[in-house]
């Protein structure tokens, strides 16, 4: 279900990769600290 402007998103866990580090990120990690924006890049390991 979609959410509306100013409903908060429900809390997720995604993988990441920094350097050579594997890491997990959760939005909750980010609440009540700082703006958040989220995006998705599909196929973003491909060259282009």
């Amino acid at each position: 279900m979609p959410l509306k402007p100013g409903e908060m998103a429900p809390d997720f866990e995604l993988l990441a990769v920094e350097g050579e580090q594997r890491i997990r990120v959760r939005l909750s990690d980010y609440r009540n600290h700082k703006h958040v924006v989220v995006t998705f890049h599909p196929l973003n390991w491909t060259p282009t």
